[in-house]
């Protein structure tokens, strides 16, 4: 079963973050042109938030935010984290269980990372594509014994 680390050693382990004050228009602007869903709200290297591309929907223009607004009046604050020991199945049962798609990794206290929603399910059909091919060869190498 595949790890968050196996996950971030495959993806790398660059982090994109702001600061509170930054604007919205710039975080847009900054996962447009990284091609990201969110980045990391941070102050003195401590997370603070996160942003993403549902954020920006639900609590952004639409809410009477114009696009100098600081990013932290529009933020989710409340971040949920994994290790990377933790398996795929259990980042996919928090993301599902908290409405979430982007997951900071903290290792000993230090965002070593960030796995969104895509990278679990990648990495879940790889591990089952590679159960169903050693399945098949199994079965193959009964049938030629028999």
């Amino acid at each position: 079963m595949a790890t968050v680390a196996s996950i971030l050693k495959k993806k790398g382990s660059q982090v994109y973050s702001v600061s509170p004050e930054t604007s919205i228009i710039d975080c847009l602007k900054l996962m447009s042109e990284k091609k990201i869903g969110s980045v990391l709200v941070m102050q003195d290297e401590k997370v603070v938030g996160i942003f993403s591309e549902r954020d920006y929907a639900w609590r952004g223009i639409l809410k009477g935010n114009h696009e100098h607004t600081p990013v932290q009046r529009v933020m989710t604050e409340k971040v949920y984290y994994v290790s990377p020991e933790q398996s795929t199945d259990t980042c996919m049962a928090q993301m599902s269980d908290k409405h979430i798609r982007h997951l900071p990794v903290l290792d000993k206290g230090k965002v070593v990372g960030v796995i969104s929603i895509g990278d679990v399910v990648t990495s879940m059909l790889q591990d089952k594509e590679t159960l169903i091919k050693g399945l098949e060869n199994f079965i193959l190498s009964n049938e030629i014994k028999l």
